[in-house]
């Protein structure tokens, strides 16, 4: 009964059936029976997936549907939203993963009887993993958040927020945390700038709003801590918390005193005393919730068939890449909703922490000690959670552990001394922060790291700089993509709040404020990395801040990184390396590098290889010693005070010298002789006049979609991640002929591997291409966005397959088009029923015409390298203009 929940739209039945849209239009016309709508539009009409999927079984249409595809259509058409079924499957996923014996005894009954017992089950999964209050399931949706990368919170039908799983406003249920995350070094108690107070420890801080107020503020009557707090670990300033420390509200409008006391390094600068006035002062924001909360049987019962869907394809996939690859997808449907971090940037800005952690004053202590330190890392605004990833394979590489990955080879649970193992001795020591101001995300960050880590997570949904849902944390590293050029992040409420040490950012400088948000929850001598808009380095409205930052020692590098590297993909974002100041630097330097020249021509992304090879390397070398030597055109340090002037510009492009002039004009001499031997070969390549054929051939016409189900080629698709970090072939290295350049996430996933001979088509707004493949591209692993076919030989040339595929008629009659892009359905392209001995003839001319295609690209490379070139040395003095 429940899979009648599950709707479907013209497209998904297409897919499923392995035809176009146009079939099944025709099929409504022709077909009295067929299914009737049951939701969407009159344009745009959508179906029950059972209903669909026993009309085509009664007529023999359905198609052999891959079990991913299945789940997949169950997901976008739950009756609750994509967001809420994903975060169903999620809960469930987790509890695959942590009590794999738990699922088959709950399955094994009804629909009804799985949902019942359900939350219970997930209690006890999730009550551990995320801190939650048990029984914490009756959640109500209250305020709005604004919606940090995302394209704003959840909202459901049908139900509140909290019986989703997403928790997208403030929980009125006094006995449930509100605040998903812990204190640090064993704090309990304290409050916010907003005045939450803590009452009250789940792993060492919640906050709890009170059931009496709208905002979850007491106002009345001073909060005090309940008895002694204490820290383990140095606090800011390093003067502990004593017993005798109560905390206290503040009134609506003024910040709460800190906790910590500051040292002189930190001491921030004093406002002005707010003098008493009548004018109304700004509403405090909403309190911190935690971004998972259980969800209730009636909320799960429409997701059931979901549920044992995945369930299934986790047991071919494994929980957490199944959960990767639902999540992956969702993200692919919906790119103008999410702003996201690319895996090889994350990758890099967690190396740049972790280089900078290991280089602190325990360094020795943590490359030699058989488990590492106790690590604590934070992203206030998390997004979709892929810098925690990074983080996380950083923590669980085997180098960071000081022992081997082993697993047992009797069984899939991992050795007692692998980190995802239960029983781990290091993975508790380990704590993960996630905030955002969208609570979908939040609550998809935490399931999505709970899936990869047994390390502690939490997760809250909450605008961080108006309600930050972890005030009293000090970690150890903060990695954070901020939203840019915000004008509404608080500029009148926060103007007295503690953490603007270094100055109170201006209503322009929104990223300041997150530099700052960063440092404050950063133990001294913590590291944090963030992306900023290269605007941040020199507006003039920034420039008192950044200055303080210099004199202090707590800006330590500032990055250019190349164009492409994450969007807005139009402009070069830099990286800022930040670290806690200790005590105030003597003669401070900062470093600033430009890796701009290893970017890529088009949309092929810079050359991530070469990038990280050259931050890294710079960043090592100047946080050894203080300073680093000039490298010209890349990188060098700066004493500080060359830096504070009027301006406080901080670009690097301003600061670097340009390249050396050895062998400037010989290597534009090399180009030019190349390019010349190109242009002959091309000549030499081009097509011999066409000769015009009397008449068409009337050829019989097949399609992919048939080939495929007659077995003369297999069709594959790419993926999201493989067992290891082999060259991926994306969908710009088949349209500009380049060598595989991308990569994958480490996963358990079995990537696609290419073989000479296959045929491999980029499916998203590519135009008329198909690459054959041969030997020097042979071993790479399918990029995303990109279908594989590997044609029979007895049966078809590959050549002849990939030349008709390529034509302008065949891709448009196959492609289908939204507002902005244009996506082709390669089962539809058409090819004629040639014999094999027909076919190679038109094989060898289109062979033919790929070479001659491949050097005109190679000649145009050559030729902008040329201009590009001469331009750069007449303009920097290194090549002569002659007579």
């Amino acid at each position: 009964m429940q899979d009648n929940a599950t709707e479907v739209t013209a497209a998904g039945i297409a897919r499923l059936a392995g035809v176009g849209r146009a079939a099944v239009s025709n099929w409504r016309r022709r077909h009295d029976d067929f299914p009737k709508p049951v939701g969407g539009t009159e344009t745009s009409p959508s179906f029950a997936l059972a209903e669909v999927e026993g009309w085509l079984r009664r007529h023999g249409k359905l198609a052999e549907v891959p079990l991913r595809e299945r789940v997949w259509q169950q997901l976008v058409g739950h009756p609750e939203g994509p967001v809420t079924a994903l975060a169903h499957a999620g809960c469930a996923l987790l509890l695959i993963h942590d009590r794999p014996a738990v699922w088959p005894e709950l399955a094994a009954g009804s629909d009804e009887r799985l949902a019942a017992m359900l939350p219970e089950a997930l209690d006890e999964v999730l009550v551990p993993r995320f801190g939650l209050a048990r029984g914490g399931r009756g959640g109500q949706g209250g305020h709005g958040s604004r919606g940090g990368r995302s394209g704003g919170a959840v909202h459901t039908r049908g139900g509140a927020s909290g019986d989703t799983g997403v928790n997208s406003g403030v929980a009125v249920n006094p006995d449930a945390a509100v605040n998903s995350g812990g204190g640090v070094n064993g704090v309990s108690g304290g409050s916010t700038a907003t005045g939450v107070h803590t009452n009250g420890s789940v792993h060492g801080l919640t906050v709890t709003p009170a059931a009496d107020s709208p905002t979850g503020v007491h106002s009345d009557t001073p909060v005090h801590s309940g008895g002694p707090v204490h820290s383990d670990a140095p606090v800011r300033g390093g003067t502990p918390v004593h017993s005798d420390t109560s905390v206290h509200t503040s009134p609506p409008g003024q910040a709460a005193p800190p906790v910590n006391t500051p040292s002189p390094v930190h001491t921030p600068q004093t406002p002005p005393t707010p003098q008493p006035s009548s004018t109304p002062q700004p509403s405090p924001a909403p309190p911190a919730s935690s971004a998972i909360r259980t969800p209730t049987a009636p909320s799960l019962l429409a997701s059931v068939p979901l549920l044992r869907g995945v369930a299934e394809l986790a047991a071919e996939l494994g929980p957490r890449q199944t959960f990767e690859f639902l999540l992956g997808r969702h993200l692919d449907a919906n790119p103008r909703q999410y702003t996201l971090t690319p895996t090889d940037l994350a990758d890099l800005m967690a190396d740049l922490a972790d280089l900078a952690d290991l280089a602190g004053p325990a360094a020795p202590a943590a490359l030699t000690a058989p488990a590492r330190p106790a690590r604590t890392v934070l992203d206030p605004a998390c997004g979709t959670g892929a810098l925690l990833r990074a983080a996380v394979r950083r923590t669980d590489r085997p180098e960071h552990t000081g022992r081997p990955e082993r697993t047992d080879r009797s069984s899939r649970t991992p050795h007692p001394d692998h980190p995802h193992h239960p029983h781990h001795p290091r993975t508790p020591h380990q704590a993960l922060y996630a905030q955002d101001a969208a609570a979908d995300l939040a609550a998809l960050t935490g399931l999505r790291l709970a899936l990869h880590t047994r390390a502690t997570v939490r997760g809250a949904a909450a605008d961080t700089l108006r309600a930050d849902a972890f005030p009293e944390l000090r970690a150890d590293v903060v990695l954070c993509h901020p939203p840019f050029n915000e004008r509404n992040w608080g500029h009148e409420e926060l103007a007295y709040d503690p953490r603007w040490e270094y100055g109170f950012p201006a209503r322009t400088e929104s990223e300041l404020a997150w530099v700052q948000h960063a440092l404050a929850r950063l133990r001294d001598g913590g590291t944090a990395v963030l992306l900023m808009p290269p605007a941040a380095a020199s507006r003039r409205s920034g420039r008192r801040v950044r200055a303080d930052l210099l004199r202090r020692g707590a800006l330590r590098a500032v990055v250019a990184l190349p164009v492409g590297a994450a969007p807005p993909y139009n402009i070069p974002l830099h990286l800022w390396v930040l670290r806690r100041p200790e005590r105030a630097p003597a003669q401070p330097e900062v470093l600033l590098a430009d890796v701009g020249r290893f970017g890529a021509e088009g949309r092929g992304g810079p050359d991530w290889r070469a990038v990280r090879e050259a931050v890294l390397d710079a960043w090592r070398a100047f946080d050894a010693e203080g300073r680093l030597e000039e490298r010209p055109g890349l990188a060098r340090s700066l004493p500080v005070i060359e830096l504070l002037d009027d301006d406080v510009d901080l670009a690097p492009a301003r600061h670097l010298p340009p390249p050396t002039a050895a062998d400037g004009a010989d290597e534009l001499g090399d180009v030019r002789a190349r390019l010349g031997e190109t242009l002959s070969l091309a000549a030499g390549l081009a097509p011999e006049a066409a000769e015009a054929t009397r008449s068409a051939p009337r050829w019989t016409l097949t399609t992919v979609g048939e080939l495929a189900r007659g077995g003369a080629l297999v069709m594959r698709t790419g993926g999201n991640g493989g067992p290891a970090r082999v060259p991926v072939l994306t969908d710009h290295d088949v349209l500009t002929g380049n060598r595989p350049s991308g990569t994958l996430p480490e996963s358990d996933e079995e990537p696609v591997l290419t073989e000479a001979g296959d045929v491999v088509l980029p499916v998203l707004g590519g135009g008329s291409v198909a690459r054959v493949i041969d030997d020097t591209t042979a071993g790479a692993a399918l990029g995303r966005n990109l279908v594989l076919l590997r044609p029979d030989p007895a049966a078809l040339d590959p050549w002849f397959l990939a030349g008709f595929l390529r034509g302008s008629a065949n891709n448009r009659q196959a492609s289908s088009y939204a507002s902005t892009a244009t996506r082709l359905d390669v089962r539809r392209l058409h090819l004629p029923r040639l014999t094999l001995d027909a076919q190679r003839p038109y094989g060898a001319r289109f062979r033919a015409l790929d070479e001659f295609e491949r050097t005109l690209r190679l000649s145009g490379r050559l030729g902008e390298r040329l201009v590009r070139g001469t331009y750069d040395g007449l303009t920097d003095g290194t090549v002569s203009p002659g007579g």
